[in-house]
């Protein structure tokens, strides 16, 4: 059910020993690009380590076990081709983005001098690569929603394939090696946040069992499209994305249980939309394949000038939740301190950065790079393009309004006093813009601006509209509570990349 099967379906056929393989890369945990900012931060790196060893302990019950070592791939196959004298064959999944492949080049290179063959497969996609309905990636269109039409009309979806039983064993005499800590890898263990929404851990068995609560315990799918804006819980929205980005789960895994639920229970829009992100993930990955580089050029897709700023002291505000802005301010303190934010927060900070401050949007994306659990180059550079305006659909430059953002999915204030607690004696909507609250109402909620929370670092014109008419009220009814959405704003989520309407 993880996506490396189809690797394992090969190598059981074409040989007698089999030896899985991972490798911490330390290229992961130097610098980002052009920021240096650490390229894996702490959450990641913890779900990465609960995955390595859920692997091997799955592995092992099938007879086998995971090798680990750490050091650059081409480095520890070329020593293992040395130590052992008789690989016949190197089986590995293909990536996108260019520092994967230039390891895969490597990889490559060394198994020609040793005269051993080289076999790769490509699995990360739901459609596969191969059966796109293009006759060459170029053809790939540029607008989401034409890509999907075309591929739901004309592609399909292969079918999963089980797991094998038994693997076939390791040759004697390997050493397992011991699975690197924090420590050994420059790191230090993240503390657990009891607000998180995404308490979840690494590994292909904790991706099944959320599935199976997210689906067959729950129905939660059943509701998925009313309450995917949310922002407060783990529930609101599937959470595969970090399973996914690693490997843990495959999207076709999650497609054939989403059409046995539709069977089995119930099929709607909900269900549907479940695929219509799995596509938009696809997308992104076919997009990265069609652009190469381009993804992380400053100018875009379709190289469009804009005079980017690198202002060191407005970023830091961003990064570290202190722009004054509580809805900003709100996300960025629970991406920090969880590796996780809501998708609805993600086009929001993004939109700030970019839009309201002006300032590069790499800087944006290196930042997610480090800190986001569910990180996925394709996934992460294609959204920070669309919400700079330089991505492939150059009729898509949409800014967001904060405070109306704030008000419409955070309508009673309960997510921004959750993580910008020095607000929270701000009642109701009103904690969305503490700068325009009276001095009496602000020493009445122990507000003190530029004391206990900043001014705002900017303040753009079109939040004045929305200034005086928040509601304090209690929020819509309905079993949601304050997270849940306004039936007017439901279809709004990821419509945010094709439509044209203002927010």
């Amino acid at each position: 059910m993880n996506h490396s099967v189809c690797v394992f379906h090969w190598a059981q056929r074409n040989a007698d020993y089999i030896i899985p393989l991972y490798c911490f890369d330390p290229r992961h945990y130097q610098g980002t690009y052009h920021f240096n900012f650490p390229k894996t931060g702490p959450f990641r790196l913890r779900f990465l380590l609960d995955s390595v060893k859920d692997l091997r302990a799955t592995l092992r019950k099938r007879g086998s076990t995971l090798l680990v070592r750490q050091g650059k791939p081409e480095d520890v196959v070329s020593d293992l081709i040395q130590q052992l004298g008789s690989v016949t064959a190197v089986a590995f999944h293909e990536e996108v983005a260019s520092e994967e492949k230039t390891v895969e080049k490597k990889l490559k290179a060394i198994c020609c001098q040793n005269k051993v063959k080289v076999q790769t497969f490509w699995g990360s996609t739901l459609y596969h690569r191969d059966d796109l309905p293009f006759s060459h990636i170029g053809g790939l269109p540029d607008v989401y929603t034409q890509f999907r039409k075309v591929v739901e009309g004309q592609g399909r979806v292969r079918p999963v394939l089980s797991t094998p039983g038994q693997v076939k064993p390791l040759p004697l005499g390997l050493e397992e090696g011991t699975i690197p800590t924090f420590e050994g890898l420059g790191q230090t263990e993240p503390v657990e946040d009891c607000r998180s929404a995404f308490p979840c851990r690494g590994g292909e068995t904790e991706a099944l069992a959320r599935l199976k609560h997210y689906f067959w315990d729950t129905n939660a799918v059943a509701a998925y499209k009313e309450t995917r804006n949310g922002m407060i819980g783990v529930d609101y929205s599937t959470k595969f994305s970090p399973w996914l980005a690693l490997g843990c789960i495959s999207p076709r895994y999650i497609y054939e249980q989403i059409k046995k639920y539709e069977a089995e229970r119930t099929a709607n829009q909900s269900t549907y939309w479940v695929i219509f992100e799995l596509l938009w993930r696809d997308y992104f990955q076919f997009v990265g394949l069609k652009y190469g580089n381009r993804i992380f050029h400053m100018n875009g897709l379709q190289d469009k000038h804009v005079s980017w700023k690198t202002d060191m002291k407005l970023f830091d505000a961003w990064k570290d939740g202190r722009t004054g802005v509580p809805f900003v301010d709100a996300n960025m303190r629970e991406l920090a301190l969880t590796g996780f934010m809501s998708n609805r927060g993600r086009q929001n900070v993004a939109s700030f950065l970019t839009k309201d401050l002006g300032l590069d949007w790499r800087l944006g994306a290196e930042w997610f790079e480090y800190l986001l659990v569910d990180h996925d180059v394709c996934s992460n550079y294609g959204n920070w393009l669309y919400s700079a305006g330089i991505g492939n659909d150059p009729r898509e430059n949409r800014k967001f309004n904060m405070i109306k953002q704030g008000l419409d999915y955070d309508n009673n204030g309960e997510y921004v006093r959750q993580w910008v607690p020095e607000l929270r004696g701000i009642k109701g909507g009103d904690v969305h813009t503490p700068w325009t609250l009276s001095n009496s109402a602000l020493s009445h909620a122990q507000v003190s601006l530029n004391e206990t929370y900043p001014s705002p670092v900017i303040i753009a014109p079109e939040w004045s509209r929305h200034v005086n008419n928040k509601s304090s009220g209690p929020p819509a009814k309905g079993r949601k509570g304050s997270s849940y959405t306004p039936r007017q704003h439901k279809d709004r989520g990821i419509d945010f990349y094709f439509s044209k309407k203002s927010f």
